[in-house]
């Protein structure tokens, strides 16, 4: 029987940052993946795919307004979604063979096959081929991850109703796309097929899309969408998604009891994910699982059988690789003796559109909840030399500080470049920075990150100086 110090169930973000932690600090580590490829969701059939698309239709989109900076393209332009998908499809192959490479350099043994609990130190491999094994450990990590969740009374066929999965390797463009649910991956992939020609509609149960950000944010990105041709039915409850041949139909109920009809050729349900832990027999090791379906964990991501632990989607928080990837990194460093710490207001959230909209931090509603006083500074992108030059002049930056101590609580930005502008908040919130101490650092000129300065002189005295 094969022994470790350290096994980790699940390739994801969290999975494999942590065994090559483990790896680093001396630990016999291994991992194991049901799956031939690694990475788990987010390089095989989330984050990294979905960027891709995003990235091969905004050249796309990007095409049509060459005109703009003097550039005459003759001829037709075809988009050849078959290729497109190809690309993606090439891009997470280079990722997941990374990832492997990364694990042969560490020295982390990797199990193909479905890991499940025999017992609290033990876990057996069970393998396509109908073979399995049984490894030994003294610690092991859970790490396996979400699956997209449904709505009861939907039938998912994945082929006219589908799930992101499914809409990252459409065979066509969709006709007319009915997405269910205004999240980020929904949101996200809508734009995607909305560049490439499709008409897409957005149905939204609550009274605005990606409603765990900032309100100001939603209202935004709303604004820039739906001139980009984008449709939106908020506070629209579905009542039913039903399939006729190659005809969707999803019917929703809005706040006045009327029922709307949407006809389309394809429906993307996107009502968000579900920690998974379908065959892994927790129970088997006494590990506790919530009414949820979460496993349970303490503050130092232990569950209630003290040798075992768990992290990303599968525990409580935001299901983010980057907070998988932290969360990782602890538990290695805890089982080193070391003692590390994850400050979860300061994971940062991020919607890959474009524009971009990423925040740090705290919201305008929940400082409001939480009766923090609090003063607000703004800049607008539209007043920005780079932006300007660019022809990315929609959103905004907003910083939130403490009316008192002027400490920075939450950046929210939506505009060119805000997914990478992002860390900089984070930084600064790190270490406690005012909007005063951003305001006085100098950023170069002419650069997006400016906007970040002028929010913070908004907010200081309200003497930001371009606007």
């Amino acid at each position: 029987m094969s022994q470790f110090d350290v096994t980790i169930i699940g390739s994801g973000p969290g999975g494999y940052v942590s065994a090559i932690r483990c790896a680093q600090l001396g630990f016999k580590t291994a991992i194991i993946e049901k799956y031939a490829s690694l990475g788990g969701t987010c390089l095989n059939v989330g984050c990294i795919p979905s960027k891709a698309l995003l990235a091969s239709s905004h050249h796309y989109e990007e095409l049509q307004h060459f005109a703009d900076h003097g550039i005459e393209v003759s001829g037709d332009v075809k988009i050849n979604l078959e290729k497109m998908i190809a690309r993606k499809q090439a891009v997470v192959d280079q990722t997941s063979g990374g990832v492997k490479y990364l694990m042969d350099k560490n020295k982390i043994t990797v199990f193909e096959g479905l890991g499940s609990f025999e017992d609290a130190t033990h876990v057996k491999v069970s393998k396509k081929d109908g073979s399995s094994e049984v490894i030994e450990s003294k610690y092991i990590i859970i790490a396996t991850g979400s699956k997209p969740s449904n709505l009861p009374f939907i039938k998912l066929d994945k082929e006219r109703v589908i799930t992101s999965t499914e809409a990252l390797k459409l065979p066509e463009v969709p006709k007319h796309l009915v997405i269910i649910g205004g999240g980020v991956i929904g949101i996200e992939l809508g734009q995607v097929y909305l560049r490439l020609g499709a008409q897409v509609s957005v149905v939204e149960y609550m009274d605005r899309i990606v409603p765990g950000m900032d309100s100001s944010l939603s209202k935004e990105l709303t604004k820039v969408l739906k001139k980009q041709g984008m449709k939106f039915y908020v506070s629209h409850k579905v009542q039913s998604v039903e399939r006729n041949g190659d005809v969707v139909t999803v019917k929703a109920e809005n706040t006045k009891g009327e029922i709307i009809s949407l006809e389309g050729d394809y429906s993307l349900v996107s009502v968000g994910r579900r920690p998974y832990t379908d065959g892994l027999n927790a129970d088997k090791a006494g590990v506790k699982i919530t009414d949820r379906g979460m496993v349970e964990v303490n503050n130092h991501l232990q569950t209630n059988v003290s040798n075992i632990y768990a992290i990303g989607d599968v525990i409580r928080g935001a299901m983010l690789a980057h907070k998988a990837e932290e969360e990782g990194t602890m538990v290695a460093e805890i089982l080193a003796g070391q003692k590390p710490h994850i400050d979860y207001n300061l994971i940062p959230g991020v919607v890959y559109t474009w524009p971009e909209v990423a925040a740090v931090g705290k919201t305008e509603e929940q400082l409001k909840e939480e009766g923090v006083t609090y003063k607000s500074g703004s800049f607008p992108f539209k007043a920005l030399g780079r932006a300007r030059a660019g022809g990315d002049t929609d959103g905004f930056v907003k910083i939130l500080a403490d009316a008192k101590t002027d400490e920075v609580l939450g950046v929210h930005m939506i505009g060119a470049r805000c997914a990478d502008l992002i860390a900089e908040a984070v930084t600064a919130m790190e270490f406690r920075a005012s909007a005063e101490d951003i305001s006085r650092m100098s950023h170069a000129h002419p650069t997006f990150a400016e906007a970040i300065k002028e929010a913070a002189l908004a907010a200081t005295d309200n003497r930001a100086l371009h606007v």
